[in-house]
């Protein structure tokens, strides 16, 4: 082959790259924002299509309990079965509440969710908000040691990372601050 059709070869190659790319995107968009969309794509994939469908079927028959992300991350998170936070003393604090708690302190998620903020936030030190599948925001302040990243899932229980002497919790729901007292 000449240089003018190894040339045409790549080009044609690498046009061809982008424009499933593009269209990708464009799809996993549109699945993002049109859940009517993002059903029809869904029933037509794993529904429908005999290919996929055998492969889904045979998929869900020997892999269906298998959660690859726990086998990679099973060293990143220890489950404490159902432990609550445990403190010595409350006092409220700004918009929340400052627990005593141990130095070295293991902090518990209280409830599951995703991981929306990680930085340090006002006079609440290391900060994590954690937005949980109640709908509600709660800021963990003072963390250290966390191994979670943005948008990460939590799963209650599971250890957040370790707070020194204070724990700061602050719950919110569609921005207006709950009474902590309901959900300690």
């Amino acid at each position: 082959m000449d240089k003018e059709a190894i040339k045409k070869t790549v080009f044609n190659f690498i046009f061809k790259t982008l424009i499933v790319t593009v269209i990708t995107l464009v799809l996993l968009i549109i699945m993002k924002t049109n859940v009517k969309f993002k059903t029809m794509y869904y029933k037509y994939v794993y529904d429908t299509n005999i290919t996929f469908t055998k492969f889904n079927n045979l998929y869900n028959k020997y892999f269906k309990d298998l959660n690859i992300k726990d086998i990679v991350n099973k060293d990143k998170t220890k489950t404490v079965s159902g432990e609550k936070i445990s403190y010595s003393k409350q006092d409220k604090y700004k918009d929340g509440v400052k627990l005593t708690v141990s130095n070295n302190y293991s902090v518990p998620i209280i409830e599951s969710g995703i991981i929306v903020y990680i930085g340090n936030k006002d006079d609440y030190n290391n900060s994590v908000i954690v937005q949980q599948i109640n709908g509600i925001d709660l800021l963990y302040g003072n963390i250290e040691n966390t191994n979670y990243k943005l948008y990460d899932y939590v799963k209650k229980g599971d250890i957040l990372g370790t707070s020194n002497k204070y724990l700061y919790l602050v719950f919110k729901k569609d921005g207006k601050v709950l009474d902590y007292e309901k959900y300690l």
